[in-house]
């Protein structure tokens, strides 16, 4: 049974916390303890290593993403000595992905080269806006210069080994208007990346948005952004593949893919989430979630595990489709089967529901969601929970 595998390195420090941010991150004052660090990272792996020994035999990755935080505050030397000596410790797939989240101020910039001398192929750059009063509500450290200089320089690297690059960008921001938000997305669609994530800012809580919440676009503006958004995308070229994601031909992120089409994938690093499938025996058997202690001060002491449990079989279905209905892509059934165990009744009553909602369409061999579904995919998932 061939289930792809990828590996998830999360790099928890930033130069400061962004007033939006909900991920693990912890503001560092001073150098990062990249050789601690990093030392424990491969502690981390060899403990997942022994422990799913048996599910993940004859298995290379096929990618490995490195997020924050802002992994690229690593130094290129650092970097390239953690590829290596992953590389010692499970087999790496000939056309490896190795993408790098990086943040496009000056000082990352400059280790660019260095990064893609590492081993690195793809480099994802945290640009957000490219209004400087917008980076500064947002609490990013970069202005739209440094970010244009670093989109750039990633072009210019695609002659020495970088073989494609992604430019996170928000819409929805404080006080956005629709041609402000169009403003933005012509900048980022001039500068020509091979992939461009394109997602709505989120209040969420625990953030210092989340106690004091901004003023944002209302829903129809909110909705014009994006449907003229959509067509500005499509028209340069760009093809939607996911919820937020657009990308040219031959450039979607084959790490996230792995993601929303339920594979598997190992996660070291503070706060890192993994899932592992046992396909040892030439079917699928357990599947296993896990995540790290999220602070660094309790990982730094060899304190790896947080939590690890199996997933029910009750919880299957939703998880499977929670992930593969992100995608617009068709969902193959042969895949659910293999990829869940589940069989076709198991599903069989939520998926005629679906159908009569018009939230997907039906073939003899594949579900796909719907324009209808799209917009109302908590409901389509709900009929799994």
């Amino acid at each position: 049974m061939n289930l792809p595998l990828s590996l998830y390195i999360h790099i928890p420090w930033c130069v400061q916390k962004c007033p939006y941010c909900d991920f693990n991150s912890h503001q560092q004052k001073g150098d990062i303890p990249e050789k601690d660090y990093i030392f424990h990272l491969l502690a981390d792996l060899e403990q997942d290593l022994a422990r799913f020994k048996k599910a993940l035999q004859q298995r290379p990755l096929q990618s490995i993403f490195i997020g924050g935080g802002t992994p690229s505050l690593l130094s290129a030397q650092a970097l390239q000595y953690l590829l290596s000596e992953i590389a010692k410790r499970i087999a790496f797939a000939p056309q490896i992905e190795i993408t790098l989240e990086a943040n496009p101020g000056t000082l990352e910039i400059e280790k660019f080269t260095g990064f893609v001398e590492a081993g690195v192929t793809r480099l994802s750059m945290g640009v957000q806006s490219f209004a400087d009063d917008q980076l500064k509500k947002l609490g990013r450290i970069h202005d739209a210069r440094q970010a244009i200089t670093a989109i750039q320089t990633a072009q210019s690297l695609r002659q020495k080994g970088l073989k494609s690059f992604n430019l996170d960008l928000m819409h929805g921001l404080p006080g956005q208007t629709l041609e402000s938000a169009l403003a933005d997305l012509k900048q980022a669609i001039a500068l020509n990346p091979p992939h461009l994530s394109w997602y709505q800012l989120t209040i969420e809580p625990n953030t210092l948005f989340g106690s004091r919440p901004p003023k944002l676009p209302d829903e129809d503006e909110l909705w014009a952004i994006f449907e003229k958004g959509d067509q500005l995308l499509r028209s340069a070229g760009y093809e939607q593949y996911e919820t937020s994601a657009y990308a040219k031909k031959g450039f979607q992120c084959a790490h996230n893919l792995n993601y929303w089409r339920f594979g598997d994938y190992l996660a070291i690093g503070c706060g890192a989430h993994g899932k592992i499938s046992d396909v040892s025996e030439g079917q699928l058997g357990e599947i296993w979630r896990f995540s790290k202690t999220k602070h660094p001060k309790g990982y730094l002491q060899g304190q790896y595990l947080h939590l690890e449990n199996k997933v029910s079989q009750e919880d299957l279905a939703f998880e499977y489709f929670m992930n593969r209905f992100r995608l617009l892509e068709a969902v193959p059934k042969a895949e659910f089967l293999s990829f869940t165990g589940l069989t076709f009744d198991d599903v069989a009553l939520q998926l005629e529901q679906a159908k009569k909602q018009g939230y997907i369409q039906e073939t003899a061999t594949t579900w796909q969601v719907t324009e209808h579904g799209k917009l109302f995919l908590n409901e389509l998932l709900e009929l799994f929970l």
